[in-house]
Order: C-alpha cells, then sequence, then structure tokens
C-alpha cells in the first residue's frame, strides 16, 4: 500500500495531482444535489481558480520544452486546451442557457473543461491511470461522453422497476409513480395535466413556492379544491415564497401557520374578503383560478419557468387524483460525479465501446 501510495506522489505530475482535489469537491456536491437541489455559488469558484492555476502551469510546463514529443506535443496540447475551453465549456453554458442545465450543472461543466481540458496520468508500480487514452486527448469531453452513458442508466432502471412494480403506462419510462399527497416531499417535475401524461408538467419546486406563498398546504388543496381555486381565498398579505426547496426536516413550513386558516384561505379580517367573499359555491368559473397568475405577478422571477396555465393544470391535478406520476429528477452533478471518477481510473467508455465494434 505505501509502495503504491509513493509511486503515484513522486511519480505523477503535481498538477494533476493537485488536479484530484475535484473528487471530493464533487462527491460533496453530488450529495448535496440528491438531498436538496442546490448547490453553492461558492462550492465552484475555488475549483476554477486552481483549474486556471493549473493550466498556467502546464502552460509554463509545454512552453520551457517540459513535455515529450516536441513541436507536435505542444500544438497538441494547445488544440486540446482549445478544443477543452471553446467545446466543452460552451457546451456547459449553452445548455444552461436554453434551460438544458441548472446553474450548477453547467458551472460544474465549465470547471471540468478549465481543471481537465487533457488527460492527467497518475503512475502506479505496474500500470498508470487512466488506464485508455482517447486519440483527441480532451479529458473534460471523455468526463462529459461517461456522464451521459452513467446517465442513461437510470432510466433503464426506473422503467425496470415500474414494470416489475406494475406500473405500466406511456410515462414509465421517464417518470414514477407517487401518491398525489406526497408531492411536497418530492423533487422533479409532475407529468401529468387534467388532458393526460406531458413532458413539461408543474415543477414541483414551483409548487412549493405557490403553498408557502399562500399560506397553505397540499392536503388543504386536496380538502378544500373549490374553494382555494377561488382567487378570492388569496391571503391579503402573501408569504415569501422562498426558492421552493425541500427543509432538512422533509416538513414544508408555511410562513405565517400561526394566522392561517385551516384551508389556506384569508387571514383575518383585514380587506373586507373573509369567508363571505371566497365561499362561490362548487364549480365557479374564475379569471385567475387558484390564484395562479397573481402568485406569478406578485414573487421576484419566474418560478423556474413556470406558467399560470402550468400551474393551475399541476394543482387541478393533485386536488384530485390519488396517484400521480413525477420525473425522477435526478441531478446532473450525480452522473458527472460517477463520471469523473470512471474517467479518471478507466477512461473513455464511448470511446473504447465505439473501438469494439469497429
Amino acid at each position: 500500500m505505501l509502495d503504491w501510495l509513493g509511486t503515484v506522489l513522486t511519480e505523477s505530475p503535481p498538477p494533476d495531482l493537485l488536479r484530484l482535489a475535484a473528487v471530493p469537491v464533487f462527491a460533496w456536491a453530488a450529495y448535496r444535489d440528491v438531498r436538496t437541489r442546490r448547490v453553492p455559488n461558492a462550492t465552484w469558484l475555488p475549483l476554477a481558480l486552481l483549474g486556471i492555476a493549473l493550466l498556467a502551469w502546464d502552460v509554463a510546463r509545454v512552453s520551457a520544452g517540459d513535455l515529450p514529443g516536441g513541436l507536435v506535443a505542444r500544438e497538441r496540447f494547445y488544440l486540446r486546451v482549445a478544443l477543452s475551453l471553446g467545446m466543452v465549456g460552451s457546451i456547459g453554458y449553452l445548455f444552461y442557457y436554453f434551460g438544458g442545465f441548472g446553474g450548477a450543472d453547467a458551472k460544474a461543466l465549465i470547471v471540468l473543461a478549465v481543471l481537465f481540458p487533457t488527460f492527467p496520468t497518475y503512475y502506479l508500480p505496474a500500470a498508470s491511470l487512466p488506464l485508455t487514452r482517447t486519440t483527441v486527448g480532451v479529458f473534460s469531453l471523455t468526463v462529459l461522453s461517461n456522464t451521459v452513458i452513467v446517465g442513461a442508466a437510470y432510466p433503464v432502471a426506473v422503467t425496470l422497476r415500474n414494470a416489475l412494480s406494475g406500473h405500466l403506462a406511456p410515462i414509465m419510462f421517464i417518470g414514477r409513480p407517487i401518491r398525489a399527497e406526497e408531492a411536497t416531499a418530492e423533487y422533479g417535475s409532475l407529468l401529468q395535466t387534467p388532458g393526460g401524461f406531458t413532458r413539461r408538467g408543474l415543477d414541483l419546486d414551483a409548487l412549493r413556492m405557490y403553498l408557502r406563498w399562500r399560506g397553505t398546504t397540499l392536503t388543504a388543496v386536496r380538502e378544500n379544491p373549490e374553494r382555494l381555486r377561488d382567487p378570492a381565498s388569496l391571503p391579503d398579505d402573501p408569504a415569501p415564497p422562498g426558492d421552493g426547496s425541500i427543509p432538512e426536516s422533509g416538513e414544508l413550513a408555511v410562513e405565517g401557520d400561526d394566522e392561517a386558516t385551516a384551508d389556506g384561505g384569508r387571514r383575518g379580517e383585514a380587506g373586507g374578503g373573509g369567508d363571505a367573499q371566497a365561499a362561490t359555491g362548487g364549480g365557479g368559473d374564475y379569471d385567475d383560478p387558484w390564484g395562479a397568475g397573481a402568485f406569478l405577478d406578485d414573487i421576484e422571477g419566474s418560478a423556474y419557468g413556470t406558467t399560470a396555465e402550468g400551474l393551475r393544470d399541476g394543482l387541478d391535478v393533485l386536488a384530485e387524483a390519488d396517484v400521480v406520476w413525477i420525473s425522477p429528477g435526478m441531478p446532473f452533478i450525480v452522473p458527472m460525479f460517477v463520471a469523473l471518477v470512471v474517467s479518471l481510473v478507466y477512461g473513455d467508455l464511448f470511446f473504447e465501446l465505439v473501438s469494439l465494434l469497429v
């Protein structure tokens, strides 16, 4: 064991050893992403600064001729750095810009592009890691392709689980069923509307924001749907919506619980609304059912891209259904962390699969 560790520490390039600091940071970020779907921005800045410093170190080494292969090797190094920063880094930004990634996912990929532009090398007594290398030689691209492969295994597992448990539906390949009353304890998106299945349903973070804003609970929505569908039942002084995250306790705390009515109606008599104004009987037609439009107009931001119609559809489903389908909501940083470890040890899975087929 000591011989193995001594070889790694004494024979491997120092910049590559320092790059291993990314592994525990990505492990922590993956854990945070699973538990809270929130990764602080401060997570990525130290890694980005480390990547810039190590890249400058590598450039100095290459410029000084400390790289086997002469001019050709130097040209390949600069090309690989350009591809990593220009292509992989841009992919992270563009996916975030067009809504394909969350902010943390994009930052993580950009950090990888800066920190691992080329393949690192870790010498063992009888081998060196990664065990395989690509001809392209852009390590951040290897991590990205491995992330796609690792991430693809999750929907397969979800599908098998649904099939084995007897939950057969057109949406079984991308979703899983839960009890409707438990929706506020889950991350992901609702995959249903009153008209059927959808790929772009209500974001459950936005649902928690809405419930907190109007000082009510999903239980109240299910017990009093007609009353809460009436916008006249909105509180006079809505609470801050928060960011939609699930508290560590797992319980959705509601601002002003001591003032809120049991069914989430107006607080007290201020504004003259009260029960008389809110009670219209079942089945009424409203300009703004559930107060969805008022919620989005009142809060700062867009509630994760939620529209008033999407919020209304989601509330209609959750108010009536016993079982609903939601997206698994697997954070992208989780397969990215697994892919980083696989890439450091083995190399590029996709490249090896293609090599076997050719």
